[in-house]
């Protein structure tokens, strides 16, 4: 009976991770995710790095590109940077809400907290095999990263 219900368990599970992008709203201009936001006063990612070189960390809007979103169910996405190959990650508070992936490629607004932040080996390949990445790419991450990490409470989809 246990075997059963550890089966049927396993099997809700898969199911609803793979309808989860089923039920997010299409990326579309004036579409919110998470907390209802608008664009007033956001700085760009550029601007963003700069005020981390001083700050220890930045509250407020952050406006950015989309590069990749999480394609098990939208639980994060990342930021395009210029002159640099390392996008910016954005998770959502609490996970309380999720992104389509047709988000990639838009220019978006978010609002939250940003912070400098070393992420683990262990988040580093997590977050890699989230985005799809082949195992080859996987088994090349090797060592933490410093980088800027973005927890938002929103998002606005701008174009």
């Amino acid at each position: 009976m246990k075997q059963l219900l550890t089966v049927g368990f396993c099997l809700l599970a898969m199911l609803s991770i793979s309808y989860a992008q089923q039920n997010i709203k299409p990326a579309k201009s004036g579409v919110t995710y998470g907390k209802a936001i608008d664009k007033k006063n956001a700085v760009s990612v550029k601007a963003l790095e700069s005020k981390l070189q001083t700050n220890k960390d930045f509250t407020g809007k952050i406006e950015g590109e989309v590069l990749s979103v999480c394609k098990k169910k939208g639980c994060f996405l990342t930021l395009k940077r210029e002159g640099s190959t390392d996008p910016i990650m954005v998770r959502f508070t609490d996970y309380a809400y999720f992104v389509p992936e047709d988000l990639i490629g838009k220019t978006i607004v978010v609002e939250g907290k940003a912070k400098m932040k070393e992420t683990s080996v262990e988040w580093l390949k997590h977050y890699a095999e989230d985005e799809g990445k082949s195992k080859e790419e996987i088994a090349k991450i090797k060592e933490p990263k410093k980088d800027i990490s973005i927890v938002a409470d929103g998002v606005l989809v701008i174009k």
